[in-house]
């Protein structure tokens, strides 16, 4: 197998790179500036983080975002893994079909129509909008894709190991919870972070179904930058590509560690 790569591969690489994070590493830098114009450096500050955390509105936008993403993530994720045990170890019951087109419609559903659409729901069953509703609206579409990564990680699941645990006294559930879940908690966490990305990062779903006290900031930011961008706005952003840098490190580094334990447990119940 040659493993050279060409002229042509390298600078389609590092054109690809360039496109996605030199936008990301000029807002990183002129959040720093001690500027009020954006595109002018007028030196280094970080005046506009200690103004970022004294603006409430920022701070509780950011509050409610955090919330709703933690969450919706975590119920998207319990939901999720559910439906795709449903999917993979289920292949024909009826209405299979019509289960698995319901868990991947929000895949290829415009935001704007699953906004809407849930806007109606709540308005006809009489719901408030505000937090909560934000928060059903997250776990509908977070869902689907916690289910298509945990049902990736099932279609190559050893069955045997089960069948192992279960002829050596298990109970269905402790089998479960003893063979199956460890060797595919990596997907699991995988599908957690994905939801609690994407809940993060919603901005059309949340105006269909936010109220009053529920703002989040991509919709403060949003609103905000109508009116102009602010280096203000870019240390808020700056904020966010941490945390999510940070999650993203740590959800690896935690994937590689169950990895490494669910590798050693199916050894271990092989050998037994």
């Amino acid at each position: 197998m040659n493993r050279h790569w060409s002229k042509f591969n390298i600078v389609s690489v590092v054109l690809g790179f360039a496109f996605l994070y030199i936008p990301i590493l000029l807002l990183i830098i002129y959040s720093f500036n001690a500027s009020k114009l954006v595109t002018v450096w007028a030196g280094f500050s970080t005046k506009w983080y200690t103004a970022a955390f004294a603006n409430q509105g920022l701070v509780d936008a950011a509050w409610v975002t955090f919330r709703v993403a933690i969450i919706s993530a975590t119920i998207a994720t319990v939901l999720g893994t559910l439906a795709a045990m449903a999917l993979a170890r289920n292949t024909r019951f009826r209405g299979r079909f019509l289960f698995s087109g319901m868990i991947y419609a929000p895949l290829v559903m415009p935001e704007v129509i699953t906004g809407l659409s849930l806007l109606l729901l709540f308005v006809a069953v009489g719901m408030d909008r505000g937090i909560t509703t934000v928060t059903l609206a997250h776990i509908t579409f977070s869902m689907c894709f916690v289910a298509v990564v945990v049902q990736s990680r099932l279609a190559s699941f050893d069955r045997s190991l089960e069948e192992a645990a279960l002829d050596l006294g298990a109970t269905p559930a402790r089998a479960f919870f003893s063979v199956t879940l460890p060797i595919i908690m990596p997907a699991i966490v995988a599908g957690w972070m994905l939801a609690f990305t994407l809940s993060l990062d919603d901005l059309v779903i949340a105006q269909f179904n936010s109220g009053p006290g529920a703002t989040t900031l991509p919709m403060k930011i949003f609103s905000q930058v109508r009116l102009g961008v602010t280096p203000e706005i870019n240390a808020v952003c700056t904020i966010l590509v941490g945390v999510v840098t940070t999650g993203v490190i740590i959800a690896s580094l935690s994937i590689k560690r169950q990895e490494v334990r669910a590798a050693r447990a199916e050894r271990l119940a092989t050998q037994t």
